[in-house]
């Protein structure tokens, strides 16, 4: 899947960069070694280098939050294994609360991939507090999957793209003799 899709908002939109760091049409994936790292994180503003055990981890979270994309199209909670995945990493990465006048702030490693991690970290825990996690969601379509950002009123959207997977959606099934695709 090459389209970005609308974004989502503040932060959020980091964690969905880095769940959407793998096209899974194609098999590109910018963690897939340190070469593919340094160019995704050099265009996140990132630059340091990811041995592979830190590419694995990092693959590893990509998955779980991604698993938690998908639990929001039903309305469920957080995944227990995603929970310890961003528990995990948030120990890995260093993120702390940081208390002050303007609110409560998190802090971590600022460079290379603990920071990208600190940084999906971070942006997670404040989605999962305000309440917007939930419009964050992982397309239906199995081959796809990519993450996109619910901006439908009802939070009932389940393409990353009507034009592109709704639309396979509901060709494959109209060619099945099915009835309509929501």
């Amino acid at each position: 899947m090459t389209a970005t899709g609308p974004q989502a908002p503040g932060e959020l939109e980091f964690v969905r960069a880095f769940v959407n760091s793998v096209d899974l049409e194609t098999g590109v994936d910018a963690l897939r070694d340190e070469a593919s790292w340094r160019s995704w994180a050099a265009a996140a503003g990132f630059d340091a280098p990811a041995g592979p055990a830190a590419l694995r981890r990092a693959r590893a979270l990509r998955e779980e939050l991604r698993r938690g994309l998908l639990a929001n199209h039903d309305r469920e909670p957080l995944p227990a294994s995603t929970a310890a995945a961003l528990t995990e990493a948030a120990r890995r990465s260093r993120v702390q609360l940081r208390f002050g006048a303007d609110g409560v702030a998190y802090s971590g490693a600022d460079s290379g991939l603990d920071g990208v991690v600190a940084r999906v970290v971070a942006a997670t825990a404040d989605a999962l507090a305000d309440g917007s996690w939930s419009r964050l969601k992982a397309c239906r379509n199995d081959a796809c999957r990519w993450g996109f950002y619910d901006h439908s009123r009802s939070r009932t959207g389940q393409w990353c793209s009507m034009a592109i997977c709704g639309n396979r959606a509901k060709q494959t099934r109209w060619r099945a003799g099915g009835s309509r695709v929501e």
